[in-house]
């Protein structure tokens, strides 16, 4: 038995406000109806009391305002949707009724009627309640059906040029496996420090391990792991460092580097050239979500038009 599904369905639905709830508050009016604070809390009780749990202070305070903002709005155009519904004077069949409660027990209660009353009645709620509720949840369903087609069709140039809008989302970078010896300069402004790096860099060349000497000499927190960094792609470093590194062939070592304060040698172990999926390969994806987009403007615009021509006031 899953009753919190219950809980959720019957808080979002509970738009149309009896006389007497109206007394806990109007947060807003929707031409002859009124949607109270009570609804509103109804809708963000339990994410509000999770936000309340992982913020404090100022920003508490303006996320608070933000959810409840978005719950109003969106229970004005339910309540919008419901109006326009009524106004064509449609119906719901009763049966379509009568087979989502079924459903409901059948699913949610294992078909056990009476524990589907018990927990209606313990959530404050009559079954007639909760058949009004399903109810408008079916008119809003159905009428997102009728003015929202699934017929949307994304030409095939759209599609293309969406890839090559955000070819980087579909590509991975070049990434080299690095190893950096660094060595700050006196401070003294002598160039000793430049002769130990020349020294390390003969030592490598002639043979010794890049990354015993860079536990030894190098003077970042990597010298333990002897200036491995891994595999890094070209933001890890600095744009100057980054451009000779990328230049450098596997195995190779860099010449000596002179950045700022310090001194360096690179010396880069492995490459892996970045790839880009084909566009056959996520075609199908992109066609998702320009259909998705695109069914999201249709529904914008659609309840743009009920509010233009309705009376709405916030409080």
């Amino acid at each position: 038995m899953k009753p919190t599904l219950i809980v959720l369905t019957l808080a979002i639905f509970a738009l149309r406000a009896p006389a007497q709830e109206v007394l806990d508050g109007i947060a807003a009016v929707v031409n002859e109806d009124v949607i109270t604070f009570s609804q509103v809390r109804e809708l963000i009780g339990p994410m509000e009391a999770q936000v309340r749990k992982d913020l404090k202070g100022e920003e508490l305070t303006e996320k608070i305002k933000e959810i409840r903002l978005k719950a109003i709005n969106d229970l004005i155009d339910r309540q919008l949707i419901l109006q326009e519904f009524f106004k064509l004077k449609a119906e719901i069949p009763p049966h379509y009724l009568e087979d989502r409660i079924q459903t409901v027990i059948r699913e949610e209660f294992g078909g056990d009627r009476s524990a589907f009353v018990r927990t209606l009645q313990a959530q404050g709620y009559t079954l007639d309640r909760f058949r009004q509720l399903e109810r408008e949840k079916m008119i809003v369903q159905a009428m997102r059906s009728q003015n929202l087609k699934n017929d949307v069709i994304i030409p095939e140039t759209r599609i293309r040029e969406a890839y090559e809008k955000s070819r980087e989302d579909y590509s991975e970078e070049d990434l080299i496996k690095l190893r950096m010896i660094a060595i700050r300069k006196a401070e003294n402004g002598s160039d000793i420090r430049r002769g130990m790096i020349e020294e390390i860099r003969a030592k490598i060349v002639e043979g010794a391990e890049f990354q015993d000497l860079a536990k030894m000499y190098d003077d970042t927190s990597y010298q333990d792991a002897g200036g491995d960094y891994g595999w890094v792609n070209r933001r890890t470093l600095n744009e100057s460092l980054a451009k000779i590194a990328f230049a450098l062939k596997p195995g190779q070592i860099s010449q000596i580097i002179e950045l700022g304060n310090s001194y360096y040698l690179l010396l880069v172990e492995a490459k892996k050239n970045g790839t880009t999926k084909p566009f056959a390969q996520v075609r199908d994806e992109i066609q998702a979500r320009l259909i998705q987009e695109e069914r999201q403007k249709r529904a914008d615009e659609w309840i743009g038009r009920l509010r233009k021509k309705a009376f709405v006031k916030t409080y």
